[in-house]
């Protein structure tokens, strides 16, 4: 069977370069109530491996006989997480988040409150499902509690992000208050996946400062050793082989991009299979970077270059001429026929985007790998159809 996993999500084998994290959360998990890990920000870039970090985090925590709850941020979050923590048997009728709405047959509710009723009871909030899930039997006795994880943050609303951080300092104060030692409290802690540019938009929020006191990890390139090495020990444990110099070579074309070793991994990996080889050749890495070029470019830059304004996409399409080397900004107003100050505000924009980043005074490049490559194709094509 394949080892490697290019599905989005999907747990690979090997978290390469990831291990920080892990500890991180691991230590916090094991140093108890108020650990900093136990509120961590994790960004980064698609194909990074956020999904995949929040799936290994449960993995531990569920380990450590902790309740697991996982969600996608959109719009009702805060209600899925009440109905998750809800026991079975309560019927949840209606759920409202705002800062202070009334609900008809229900009592006002307050900032950061989400409403609930169920079989004619009172209204249950955020804070009192998760502080009813805490006095559980489910969970380990002698500490444990509840992890939240959120993948996409910056989909999510003010209003739901506000509602979580009302209720997570309330539930932290009400277990600050029991008498028991720290090591015997039951604990919250809160995992947050998203986007770099705008994540920021929401830790600068100044009713949000609960994220910007988040534990807060950067997921970059993974350095190209650590890619090697975890190549050769994917492909042993299949059962083939991939010798030093060729997974030096397949390091290399992946440019450290977590989805794309992946991919590299998972088509060289399959040319091999395909002629029934043990041992991987030159011809299984250009076949299988070839492959993993066409996926990477479909599942990772065109959704980013289509996310862009028509203007920013001119931008980035005078750009690729370049190739994988930085632009000089002056020469891709010129070839887009537009001012000095037009390139200059694109140049921000996609800085801001994480799209291109600068490599010095008046020159930048693109943040994804082979992007210069996709583009190359992609805008040739597009002036054609005159459709930039």
């Amino acid at each position: 069977m394949n080892p490697f996993k290019p599905t989005a999500g999907k747990m690979p084998p090997v978290l390469v370069g990831r291990q920080n994290i892990i500890e991180d959360f691991q230590e916090a998990l094991d140093n108890g109530a108020g650990a900093p890990g136990r509120l961590m920000l994790i960004m980064g870039q698609r194909g990074y491996g956020k999904t995949v970090m929040l799936t290994e985090l449960r993995r531990l925590a569920e380990q450590h006989g902790w309740m697991t709850i996982s969600e996608t941020a959109s719009e009702g979050l805060t209600a899925r997480l009440i109905s998750a923590l809800t026991p079975k048997g309560w019927h949840m009728e209606c759920a409202t988040v705002s800062p202070s709405v009334d609900i008809p047959g229900i009592a006002s509710a307050s900032l950061g409150n989400a409403s609930i009723s169920f079989d004619d009871t009172a209204a249950l909030t955020l804070r009192r499902a998760i502080d009813e899930a805490l006095g559980s039997r489910k969970l380990k006795k002698g500490g444990g509690g509840i992890l939240f994880t959120i993948d996409e943050t910056q989909a999510a609303t003010p209003e739901d992000l506000i509602a979580i951080a009302t209720a997570v300092q309330h539930v932290i104060t009400d277990q600050d208050l029991s008498d028991l030692p720290d090591s015997q409290k039951k604990g919250v802690a809160f995992a947050f996946a998203g986007l770099p540019s705008l994540v920021d938009e929401l830790v600068n929020n100044k009713v949000l400062t609960f994220l910007r006191r988040s534990l807060q990890r950067h997921l970059g390139d993974v350095p190209l050793p650590d890619v090697k090495n975890a190549l050769i020990e994917s492909f042993a444990s299949s059962g083939k082989e991939l010798g030093e110099e060729a997974a030096a070579r397949c390091a290399r074309l992946t440019s450290g991009y977590p989805y794309m070793i992946q991919l590299v991994g998972y088509y060289v990996w399959q040319s091999a299979q395909r002629d029934k080889r043990d041992v991987v050749t030159e011809t299984d890495i250009e076949r299988g970077f070839a492959d993993a070029l066409q996926a990477f470019g479909d599942a990772v830059c065109a959704p980013a270059f289509d996310a862009l304004p028509s203007a920013a996409k001119k931008f980035a399409c005078a750009m690729a001429e370049d190739g994988p080397e930085p632009s000089k900004v002056a020469d891709i107003g010129e070839r887009a026929g537009k001012s000095r100050s037009w390139a200059n505000k694109y140049r921000e924009l996609l800085i801001a985007e994480r799209f291109v980043e600068q490599t010095d005074y008046g020159y930048v490049r693109f943040t994804i790998p082979h992007m210069a490559q996709y583009l190359s194709h992609r805008c040739t094509e597009k002036r054609s159809s005159c459709t930039i």
